[in-house]
């Protein structure tokens, strides 16, 4: 009797241990399943959502005669080709991005800032998500304030600029955006390289060293046409982009036709083709210009061989992507770059918030730089400069991401942006329509670079 209470007692405490194991188990067992369905509900918000995309083409040629940008002041007496915005918006579900690339030449970023503060208002777009580019034809309307450029060549801008065109502009544009979002269907994309000789460097370096507005076949250039191509669900395109860098310079100061010179005839041609719009981006031509440059004519200058040699070869390179990527997920942001300003050289007063001054005195200029990552491939980074080649050919040789594009022109114009390397030879970019230092190459590289590979 003595030895029985110890038995039962070994009884109960096997049978509370065994209990003990099983709420144990029973426990982790719901623990993990939980954690999974957490998991599983998560991934849909990381995963990339269902793309939709759509395209708009708008025409701004001008009815009347206008103050022609590009060379010295002049006024068009005609039309040659018709000009547009072309206007893409990209929606993965969480982020709508505009894209609007302009047969104009530049713009000040002042103009842009205007327009981003009215699409903001009405449509709550964020302006790190619109970018306005140009095609840099020279043969194309001023548009808003010079801006810089009473800074660099002043006696370009003694007249007054046309706020009625200006105003039909932005309102076309805006009018744009507006229906391409109304116009959104489910799309997939498609992303490639391509290859064209449509550019020359135009640094002609003499034999005393110095630089001057020419053709220089051994300076360096960038050839690569990048693509972008989006396509309906039913497989026919919807639209392509293309970004090649060129100096929109085939017709000279002599041509007083309207005209979007090499980028636009190479736009319409490849639309014909392909029945959907072009939206020509173009890159780091700061120091690029066409084989055929400055011609009187479109005759003279061979306009219509662009069709061959940048049309054909966008044709082309168009054939070999596949459109494979319904799903996507697009991160953009932005990036000041603050940058030594050229010693003794003026602003423009409305230009105020791309400038800086330190308390030692120093003359800084803010720099904005925008960036479009999409999934794990893409990405797209843009600027208001005519940038020189090297520049970008090195950040995307050191990029990351397997499809690394430049847009230039974009969001206004803060000048050139020449190498180190250039300032020893001189020359129109470097003397006269240069706001930085010899640093502001490295200090852009720098600044890019960081923000992808952090990415």
């Amino acid at each position: 009797m003595t030895n029985r209470p110890k038995i039962m007692d070994f009884q109960i405490t096997s049978h509370s241990r065994f209990a003990v194991l099983f709420n144990w188990f029973t426990l982790q067992f719901i623990t993990v399943f939980l954690l999974l369905t957490i998991v599983t509900l998560r991934v849909p918000a990381q995963n990339p959502a269902k793309f939709r995309a759509a395209v708009v083409k708008v025409d701004i040629t001008p009815e009347t005669s206008q103050n022609l940008l590009g060379y010295g002041a002049r006024m068009s007496i005609g039309t040659l080709d018709r000009i547009y915005h072309r206007i893409i918006v990209l929606d993965d579900g969480n982020t709508q991005f505009f894209l609007i690339s302009t047969d104009i030449c530049e713009f000040s970023p002042f103009e842009y800032d205007k327009v981003a503060a009215k699409l903001k208002r009405l449509y709550g777009i964020d302006p790190v998500n619109f970018w306005w580019t140009v095609t840099h034809t020279h043969s194309a309307p001023e548009v808003g304030p010079p801006g810089l450029g009473t800074v660099f060549l002043g006696d370009r801008f003694l007249h007054e600029t046309d706020t009625s065109y200006t105003a039909m502009v932005e309102q076309k544009l805006i009018d744009g955006i507006k229906a391409a979002r109304e116009k959104l269907e489910p799309a997939t994309l498609g992303v490639g390289w391509g290859f064209s000789q449509a550019n020359i460097n135009r640094r002609a370096v003499d034999v005393d060293g110095k630089a001057s507005l020419g053709l220089n076949p051994d300076g360096p250039v960038d050839r690569r046409i990048g693509l972008m191509r989006i396509d309906k669900q039913n497989g026919s395109p919807l639209a392509l982009v293309a970004n090649y860098p060129i100096h929109g310079t085939v017709l000279g100061y002599q041509n007083l036709m309207i005209s979007g010179d090499a980028p636009g005839i190479v736009s319409e041609y490849v639309e014909e083709k392909i029945g959907a719009p072009l939206i020509f981006v173009n890159g780091a031509a700061g120091d690029l210009a066409p084989i055929y440059s400055v011609y009187p004519s479109a005759k003279e200058g061979h306009l219509g061989q662009f069709r061959v040699l940048l049309g054909d070869r966008i044709l082309e390179a168009n054939r070999k992507i596949t459109t494979d990527i319904d799903a996507l997920k697009m991160v953009s942001g932005t990036v000041t770059v603050e940058t030594p300003r050229k010693p003794g050289l003026g602003w423009s007063a409305d230009l105020s918030s791309y400038a800086r001054t330190t308390r030692g005195g120093d003359h800084l200029v803010r720099l904005p730089v925008n960036f479009l990552v999409i999934n794990d491939d893409v990405a797209i980074w843009s600027a208001p400069l005519e940038l020189f080649c090297e520049i970008s050919n090195e950040i995307r040789a050191r990029s990351p991401y397997a499809y690394t594009f430049y847009f230039g022109y974009s969001n206004g114009w803060l000048g050139y942006l020449p190498t180190a390397s250039a300032w020893k030879h001189g020359g129109y970019e470097v003397e006269t329509v240069c706001p930085y230092t010899p640093v502001a190459g490295k200090d852009l590289t720098e600044a890019v670079l960081g923000y992808l590979q952090e990415k």
